[in-house]
């Protein structure tokens, strides 16, 4: 029953998706390929003296690059074939339109908690901009159950299973240290979960990457057969409703699943930087997008495609496995222990950012929250990490992919209607820099 929901609300979701990419893709001129923009908007703001435009891409990309990167692919290549990371690619390029969108409106319709620093996303483009406060209730409350109770289970399961590949470990020990380790930083506040993501996510990018384009060095003369491969069952026309249809909603799926691109929730850590430059975030937040589902997810796929995964035989499966067995084809037994570290790091990042969107979605109802209910969501932050080391994998991603495709048909349903703002600040944009370069 869970699957046939799931494959309904995401056959939506995913329409809507790609119909507001390409809309916004051919509306804004092709706004995710200046690259030129994108690398300019990395030193926007430098002298800023709270949360600075880098901090939020790295707390962005801390909640993108998570499992969804690592496991997530290897979900995707187990359901829908290789034909499946096509259209992950594809969905990065068209969604990042999307992406752009939703940062230049969270920054539009941002406001200040009480602590005066800044807290928005979908849900307060919704209520500023749309007028619509049960809309924007409807999608804070999706995020909390989403992110603090999917989610995070999710980062905590893996971390459990990915250990007892190496060394059998009680779960409830797991998440236990998972649990206090994640409870130093949350009750630290926004600004240590900033730095902390600061820290983290250039080391493991860099460090994931370098094993991919090593494996790949190793491997390289079956890259090529793979590439190809990969396009060619993208349209493989076998049986349309249960094969190319099938494998394109998966590859969406689990694009968007990575990248958050078109979800919204990107826009709500982005929506903290005290800069006013929406477009210039909106050109940042784009790079995250690419980072994740180019780099990181591309990474994951060439690993495990250059190793005998189809040997395998598995259930319950959460993905991490399959990662896991190409990790160890690969390097022996410091796959093990690299494809652990790793997924340590996603992980524990992705919690960081996954339990901010939640505070910032419950900050949503108040206009001066009671500390007591932030103390609540943090205690059940920790509560939920611990009891994610011991429910089923299978049941975890289904309850999030039904949660995380609303939030998406929320989320472009507002951006669409929204558009006017987004076009208008890109066509003054435009008039300024032409003024500027006749002057």
């Amino acid at each position: 029953m869970l699957d046939n929901i799931n494959n309904f609300i995401w056959l939506i979701a995913s329409a809507l998706i790609i119909f507001s990419g390409l809309y916004f893709s051919f509306s804004l001129r092709g706004v995710q390929f200046r690259l030129g923009k994108m690398y300019k908007s990395l030193f926007s703001d430098k002298n800023s003296k709270g949360i600075k435009p880098y901090q939020t891409l790295m707390m962005v990309l801390a909640g993108r690059i998570g499992v969804g990167s690592i496991a997530g692919v290897a979900l995707a290549i187990h359901l829908g074939g290789l034909g499946a990371i096509f259209w992950m690619w594809v969905t990065a390029f068209i969604g990042a339109s999307n992406s752009f969108v939703e940062t230049v409106l969270g920054i539009i319709y941002k406001e200040k908690d009480e602590n005066h620093i800044y807290k928005g996303g979908p849900s307060y483009y919704m209520k500023k901009g749309l007028n619509n406060k049960f809309l924007g209730g409807l999608y804070a409350i999706i995020v909390i159950f989403s992110y603090v109770g999917g989610f995070l289970s999710i980062q905590s399961n893996t971390i459990t299973k990915s250990i007892n590949e190496i060394v059998t470990v009680p779960p409830a020990v797991v998440g236990i240290i998972i649990s206090v380790t994640t409870s130093f930083i949350i009750f630290g506040g926004i600004k240590r979960i900033a730095n902390v993501a600061g820290k983290i996510v250039p080391f493991m990018t860099v460090g994931y990457v370098s094993i991919a384009v090593y494996i790949c060095i190793t491997n390289i003369g079956t890259i090529p057969f793979i590439l190809e491969s990969i396009v060619q069952e993208a349209f493989h026309f076998q049986s349309f409703t249960g094969g190319v249809l099938g494998t394109i909603i998966i590859g969406i799926q689990r694009g968007i699943f990575s990248n958050e691109a078109g979800l919204g929730t990107g826009a709500i850590a982005s929506s903290s930087v005290e800069t006013k430059d929406s477009l210039s975030q909106g050109y940042l937040q784009m790079i995250g997008v690419y980072i994740t589902t180019l780099l990181i997810c591309t990474s994951t796929a060439i690993i495990i495609l250059t190793s005998p995964y189809k040997s395998l035989v598995l259930t319950d499966v959460n993905g991490i496995e399959i990662t896991q067995f190409a990790f160890s084809y690969h390097l022996n037994d410091i796959g093990n222990y690299l494809v652990f570290l790793s997924i340590i790091l996603f992980s524990f990042s992705t919690i960081l950012t996954g339990y901010y969107d939640g505070e910032s979605s419950l900050k949503y109802f108040f206009t001066n929250i009671p500390k007591r209910y932030l103390l609540y969501l943090k205690c059940s932050t920790v509560m939920i990490l611990f009891l994610g080391c011991m429910i089923s994998s299978t049941t975890l991603w289904a309850f999030v992919d039904i949660l995380v495709a609303f939030e998406a048909i929320i989320n472009i349903y507002a951006i669409f209607s929204l558009r006017k703002d987004v076009e208008s600040r890109m066509n003054s944009s435009k008039k300024l820099a032409s003024k500027k370069y006749n002057v």
